[in-house]
């Protein structure tokens, strides 16, 4: 509740301060009158589109007002701050399970900016999912099992590519249909795994968000921090 009201405060200082009349969005209002609804929600509601007009006005707002402390971002990064990093990444996915930051570009569209680099590797994942890989690989390092990254983010052309080469899943293959592979949101790692890191993985690989999600593709890890 302290998040939820603390969001609902600060959008109305800024609306305040710059004369705004855009009221405050209906599902926070409603949350702020519940008693039970967690910080997690409040976190879910804050990266949804029933705040994009409140997003458009704090980031209007923000130059005029020469704070840098105005942004939704902040207001976004307050709700979630405190939050198991798996609720707060599972926060910042729409509702079909894609980042409400990346879903605006398109599967297989999402520029090298917007991602976040695999430590030790040249493929790059959303980064709450890049941040739990780090963490997930490290760990099993420290339980001795080397596990290597062997592709991450994959753009439309090269899920092209992949889909010629291998065959679509659909038809016995190996690929997705091009432009729906979570490859292209950044939320797919194919990983170098032998036994004992497969095994490693299975009884692990949920404590970090990350789910053996296709049949007949061990090496293939999606991260899907609610599952």
């Amino acid at each position: 509740m302290e998040a939820i009201s603390a969001i609902t405060q600060r959008i109305s200082e800024i609306q305040t301060r710059m004369g705004a009349t855009a009221p405050i969005p209906a599902a926070i209002a409603s949350l702020q009158a519940s008693t039970t609804t967690s910080t997690a929600t409040a976190a879910t509601l804050a990266a949804t589109s029933t705040l994009d007009g409140t997003s458009s006005l704090v980031s209007g707002l923000t130059g005029a007002t020469g704070s840098t402390a105005t942004t939704f971002a902040d207001l976004l990064a307050a709700s979630t701050t405190g939050l198991d990093p798996l609720a707060s990444a599972a926060a910042l996915l729409n509702s079909d399970g894609v980042p409400v930051a990346l879903a605006g570009y398109g599967n297989g569209l999402i520029p090298e900016e917007a991602l976040s680099p695999i430590a030790g590797s040249t493929e790059r994942l959303w980064t709450p999912a890049a941040e739990q890989l780090d963490q997930l690989i490290a760990d099993a390092a420290a339980d001795g099992i080397s596990i290597g990254v062997t592709d991450g983010y994959r753009d439309y052309d090269a899920q092209v590519a992949v889909a010629a080469s291998k065959g679509l899943y659909l038809n016995g293959g190996l690929a997705a249909v091009p432009g729906t592979s979570q490859h292209g949101w950044g939320l797919a790692a194919d990983l170098d795994l032998d036994a004992d890191a497969l095994a490693w993985m299975r009884a692990h690989a949920r404590e970090y968000g990350f789910v053996e999600a296709v049949d007949r593709e061990p090496w293939h890890w999606e991260f899907q921090p609610a599952a």
